[in-house]
């Protein structure tokens, strides 16, 4: 039975989660605007995220507020900010999930242009919805902040190229963030997910069976304790795969 809205354990909190059309973004928003929170869904494509809008209605809850836009475009995050405080006034979860893969191969060899895309869509958006945001999520009771990196953010690996080197700078770059906010209401974490069954694992494993994979879903309750308002962990990282 799905949880009522009104009394679920996010009734009420205004969450906003990137990357929500599809694989763990999709997951978060959905679950947590099915436990009551207003959920701001951004994504690039309208069409995805209104499917995910009919889905939640069907299931008595939402609606969702939904941001079509490339975050890449960093003044509509400015934007975004700027109708969020309109609006509620407040931030109180942040979930940093959208990210690009980019190409894998031999550092030397990736073309300039992509390297600055992997870069621009994997921290320098980040630091623009820390920039934006933080005034928001101060003025909650619990601000949280979840961001999504991985392995090898911390574990060098051959060939994980700009992907690899932007969730290394992800990662510090919130970390610094947190240590900023220790004598505030927020609190800040990062999540690795490990091998999950999306499109972009798909991308980096074309010949894994999707099937032997943890789905978006499975990782749901690891970000609905992290966003909640009772969460005093900070400045850590959650490796979901151990």
């Amino acid at each position: 039975m799905s949880p009522s809205p009104a009394t679920g354990r996010m009734a009420g909190r205004v969450a906003v989660v990137t990357g929500a059309s599809r694989g763990i973004g999709r997951a978060v928003a959905r679950l947590f605007a099915l436990e009551g929170a207003h959920v701001v869904a951004v994504a690039r494509t309208q069409a995805a995220l209104e499917e995910l809008d009919d889905e939640v209605r069907a299931a008595g809850a939402g609606p969702l507020m939904l941001v079509a836009e490339d975050l890449c475009d960093f003044e509509k995050i400015d934007q975004m900010a700027y109708a969020l405080a309109k609006r509620f006034g407040r931030l109180d979860v942040l979930v940093g999930n959208a990210g690009l893969l980019g190409r894998l191969g031999p550092m030397g060899d990736l073309p300039p242009e992509m390297f600055e895309q992997v870069m621009n869509a994997n921290v320098t958006a980040n630091w623009r919805l820390i920039r934006a945001l933080d005034p928001l999520l101060r003025q909650s009771e619990a601000g949280r902040a979840v961001f999504v990196t991985s392995s090898v953010g911390h574990q060098a690996r051959a060939y994980w190229g700009a992907y690899a080197v932007s969730k290394a700078a992800l990662e510090m770059m919130v970390k610094v963030w947190a240590d900023e906010l220790h004598k505030t209401n927020v609190k800040v974490n990062l999540v690795n997910p490990g091998r999950t069954r999306t499109k972009m694992r798909q991308a980096a494993y074309p010949g894994e069976k999707p099937e032997t994979l943890p789905t978006p879903e499975s990782h749901g309750e690891a970000f609905l304790r992290l966003a909640s308002a009772d969460c005093q962990d900070h400045g850590a990282t959650f490796d979901l795969s151990a």
